[in-house]
């Protein structure tokens, strides 16, 4: 019989214990950078999203993409605005047109980046962007080439609203 126990077994359960410590320290400290960092995402999301002042202006931050989003609505369907201050219509889908309940309109050309293309002008649509409402806008149909949820915003809706453009924002303002 060997007079000295073998100490091995200890040692290897603390060896064990030591590793499973270690990577409960790592996993600790990974959860912990993984809720600053959500913390500060949900910060800047919070930065990017539009807001009202109390005067009423809507404040839409510039987003990562360069572009200005809002949310809204076309004759009360909610949509995805991307504000086009070179387009002149609100332009939406055939698509959204049809979940909107659109009337036919008048045929036009559309001008687009992409050439020119058949489409429809309606006249007197409800248009929201954020707090902002528009009772008459002019909205073609005809847009392609976003999602069908999304429109553009475009001047038969911006014309009627101070709107000033800077690095980091666009604000309109109703006019008095």
């Amino acid at each position: 019989m060997d007079p000295h126990p073998h100490p091995m077994p200890d040692i290897q359960k603390t060896a064990r214990f030591g590793a499973i410590a270690i990577a409960a320290v790592w996993l600790a400290i990974a959860g912990v950078l993984y809720l600053g960092f959500e913390y500060i995402e949900r910060g800047r999301q919070a930065k990017l999203q539009p807001y009202t002042r109390g005067s009423g202006e809507l404040v839409l931050p510039r987003q990562r993409d360069g572009h200005f989003y809002v949310q809204g609505e076309v004759n009360r369907r909610p949509v995805r605005f991307l504000v086009d201050t070179g387009a002149s219509h609100v332009a939406v889908s055939q698509a959204l047109a049809e979940q909107a309940g659109l009337p036919a309109g008048t045929a036009i050309t559309l001008n687009t980046a992409n050439g020119q293309r058949p489409g429809r002008l309606v006249r007197g649509v409800p248009v929201r962007a954020g707090d902002l409402v528009l009772n008459d806008a002019s909205v073609s149909v005809g847009l392609s080439g976003l999602p069908p949820d999304q429109a553009l915003l475009g001047q038969s809706f911006l014309k009627q609203f101070d709107v000033e453009i800077s690095r980091e924002a666009m604000v309109l303002r109703r006019r008095p």
